[in-house]
């Protein structure tokens, strides 16, 4: 047995594995109004920051999550200006939306401000662009504020959430995604957090045919590493309403005025690539 004292330990029952990572110390603990929130100094990966015991990122590898959920689904829409993230209160991805110089602005919803103030305190280089002009930050119910967006409103929507349990349940059903529709406009892009597809093709499999159902003419999941999460390998699902998911600004992503550590256009395109088993799980899904 790993002694708790020096080890994080997340265990993923149903699939009968678990992930440590050794920690040095403790460096918050706060229960808010919604879920309990820890932050850990580790050996090897910086700061890690958990929710209910759940891990959500680390210093070392959260370039990964956040760069997937932003760049690819930027480069797809033709021309993004308008942007809404709900959840993403850690604010990385929040910070790479905001190096598309072509974004005009960027309301982030998260439910939970402790989560940015963690964020603050122990990720600053995550929170660096929140006094960027262009973004507003709410700490409200991202569910209601979608049904209250207005019409046309958005050019793409990024749903950077935990997993589908506790106040992320109802971030992943067909009310949630028609609310989406309704907010964009025309070519409009939405992207979700969709979690292992080794682990989880039953949450995938409905998260494709809600998003269907909702009325998006097009979905599309990528998939990339992410280390600390359950099975090392994970995705986001793309969909769009009007329009195909066929293709993307190839030379603007390869000529991106900006640094990033894992994203580029190779990658890009790389990760649209389809497992046969995730081919197979979603033919079947219809």
């Amino acid at each position: 047995m790993l002694d708790p004292d020096k080890w994080f330990t997340e265990i993923t029952t149903a699939q009968g594995a678990a992930f440590s990572i050794r920690i040095r110390e403790k460096l918050h603990e706060e229960m808010t109004p919604f879920q309990t929130i820890e932050v850990f100094a580790t050996e090897g990966f910086g700061n890690l920051m958990t929710i209910d015991g759940i891990v959500m990122l680390s210093s070392r590898e959260n370039f990964l999550y956040h760069e997937m959920m932003a760049h690819p689904a930027l480069f797809t829409h033709a021309d993004p200006r308008r942007v809404c993230i709900i959840g993403g209160g850690d604010c990385g991805t929040l910070r790479e939306v905001l190096k598309h110089p072509a974004v005009e602005s960027v309301v982030q919803i998260d439910i939970d401000a402790g989560v940015t103030q963690a964020a603050e305190l122990y990720f600053p280089e995550l929170t660096a662009s929140n006094t960027d002009p262009r973004a507003r930050l709410l700490f409200e119910d991202g569910i209601q504020w979608m049904k209250q967006a207005g019409a046309g409103n958005l050019d793409l929507i990024i749903v950077d959430s935990t997993d589908p349990i506790g106040p992320a349940v109802g971030l992943f059903t067909q009310v949630f995604y028609s609310d989406c529709l309704n907010a964009l406009a025309e070519g409009g892009i939405l992207v979700q957090q969709s979690e292992s597809p080794l682990y989880d093709m039953a949450i995938l499999k409905a998260m494709h045919t809600a998003m269907r159902g909702a009325g998006f003419t097009d979905s599309r999941t990528l998939f990339f590493p992410q280390t600390v999460y359950p099975s090392g390998w994970w995705s986001a699902t793309m969909a769009r309403r009007g329009a195909a998911l066929d293709g993307f600004r190839v030379d603007d992503a390869r000529n991106k005025p900006f640094e990033t550590r894992y994203y580029n256009a190779e990658i890009h395109q790389g990760s649209l690539a389809q497992p046969e088993f995730f081919r197979r799980a979603l033919a079947q899904a219809g």
